[in-house]
């Protein structure tokens, strides 16, 4: 098969970049070599956020109703080309076709936030605020943005970043994954089939030099970051220090509660659902299962549950999960199985030596069970970022509060129940940013913010919804008054009152 070479997106072009450093871009169900990414020099990132400071001057003054505009078209032709994406996404990620479809539609989502922005991006005004004097507010773009993005959701988490950064009139500089780009390059054209001028949106490819330039260059004003805890620590302190507005989605550790009184079929197929789907890489994935009392008593159904779940290339339909994303990822998480085996957690389900008809190659692990797990456990501390899941058993909802409370990641947590006070109960005492109710993975639709709390997240302000309008605008207010023509002057006046 043939090889695609990845090209940067420079002022509104294609580019083929001058580096001499390229990676291979993997099938991870085959390890076949499906593309070559380059690692952008720092000549071709600097032209890059020239491009977008340049473009700015301009794109800034487009009306609302054009811009909205653009987003209506670019949402038209991303769920148009869904297919095309979703096979993209699973050739060189791995999830199965369903869940990269998905993903597709969680991106689309924020698309078509964006094309409200003639109602988002609105200031306030008071009439008459002291004598003859209107004050008012404006929310204008702050210049060049930034995004720099993992690799579990190449179409998703773009669609968290540049569109609203668009949509409010900034220009936009995108680092995606280096592991799985093609789809996010396709996305970015898309972008421009739909109207978006030349320079307004960019695209460099690269590790961490790249990163580090990103975070330095005194020409981009805000750096949007998704990935681990390490690296966004790193983006957050070294991008702030440069002076520039940070957020930092990070780590997690999620737990789901299942109480007795909950829907057992419904608890049982969402929450192995949730850790299991996508091979585990996910950050809102529920990969600790908290179960209350006589919940205790579902474990053996869990198990049996999972070990009927299909492990298969992302091409067959009918499999629930697919490969690891690289050979690397999956030799770190059965390391941690490893782990888990010798400090003495119960290893009620292997997953560390399946077998897939036809892939021998394969980057496969199967869904994973540990019971008996203590918090100072590594497979408890660390995120895996795997199929495999922990479980805890507790008496209380209070004491699966206390438990879930004293981890210190604060991204998503969810909990299956059918009574009102417990649902209610739990959504105010637990101190974690995002809460589903009887829903597995609690990521909230994108007219809300992301709201990951403690350590997930760094910054004040998420993707999406209010907040992501707030991240990518400048708040300028304006106090105005208009005199009367040749009217007399009150006379000097020397405080700071307002008359």
């Amino acid at each position: 098969m043939s090889v695609r070479e990845i090209p940067l997106f420079i002022d509104g072009q294609p580019v083929r970049s001058q580096s001499p450093e390229w990676r291979d871009v993997i099938n991870p169900a085959t390890q076949e070599v499906v593309a070559r990414v380059p690692f952008a020099t720092v000549d071709e990132v600097n032209r890059a956020v020239a491009s977008a400071k340049e473009a700015f001057k301009s794109w800034r003054k487009v009306s609302l109703a054009q811009r909205m505009r653009i987003m209506l078209k670019f949402q038209a032709l991303v769920r148009e080309h869904t297919p095309e994406l979703a096979a993209l996404i699973t050739e060189e990620h791995g999830k199965t076709l369903p869940d990269a479809e998905g993903e597709v539609g969680r991106g689309l989502e924020v698309i078509e936030h964006a094309c409200s922005i003639t109602s988002l991006q609105l200031g306030e005004i008071a009439e008459n605020a002291a004598g003859g004097v209107n004050v008012y507010s404006l929310q204008q773009p702050i210049g060049v943005g930034a995004g720099i993005t993992a690799f579990n959701f190449p179409v998703m988490l773009p669609c968290f970043m540049f569109p609203l950064a668009i949509a409010t009139g900034n220009t936009f500089i995108l680092k995606p994954s280096e592991q799985d780009p093609t789809s996010t390059m396709r996305l970015v054209e898309l972008a421009h089939e739909a109207g978006i001028p030349a320079g307004v949106l960019n695209v460099v490819h690269g590790g961490a030099d790249v990163a580090n330039q990103i975070c330095d260059h005194p020409d981009i004003k805000a750096l949007s970051f998704i990935g681990s805890t390490h690296v966004g620590t790193h983006i957050y302190n070294r991008a702030g220090a440069a002076g520039k507005r940070v957020q930092s989605m990070m780590g997690a550790k999620n737990h789901c509660v299942i109480m007795p009184d909950a829907n057992r079929s419904q608890a049982i197929n969402n929450v192995i659902g949730s850790c299991f789907g996508a091979a585990g890489q996910r950050c809102m994935a529920n990969s600790v299962v908290v179960l209350v009392g006589e919940a205790k008593e579902w474990l053996p159904e869990m198990i049996e549950r999972s070990k009927e779940m299909k492990v298969g290339p992302g091409t067959q339909r009918d499999a629930d999960l697919g490969p690891l994303v690289s050979p690397q990822a999956r030799d770190r998480v059965v390391s941690l199985i490893d782990a888990g085996v010798a400090e003495g957690a119960t290893l009620a389900l292997d997953g560390r030596n399946i077998s897939v008809d036809g892939y021998p190659e394969g980057n496969f692990v199967g869904p994973t069970i540990f019971t008996d797990v203590k918090p100072e456990m590594r497979i408890y501390s660390e995120e895996i970022f795997g199929p495999v899941m922990c479980v805890v058993c507790v008496d209380t909802l209070d004491d699966a509060i206390e438990f879930i409370n004293a981890n210190p990641n604060g991204n998503g947590t969810s909990i299956f129940t059918s009574s009102g006070w417990a649902a209610r109960r739990y959504e105010n005492d637990i101190d974690v940013g995002q809460v589903g109710i009887n829903v597995p993975i609690p990521v909230p639709v994108a007219f809300f913010s992301f709201t990951g709390s403690r350590a997930s997240k760094l910054g004040d302000l998420g993707p999406n919804g209010k907040q992501a309008i707030q991240f990518w605008t400048q708040t300028k207010t304006v106090t105005s008054r208009w005199f009367e023509p040749d009217s007399e002057s009150l006379g000097v006046n020397t405080t700071i009152s307002m008359k």
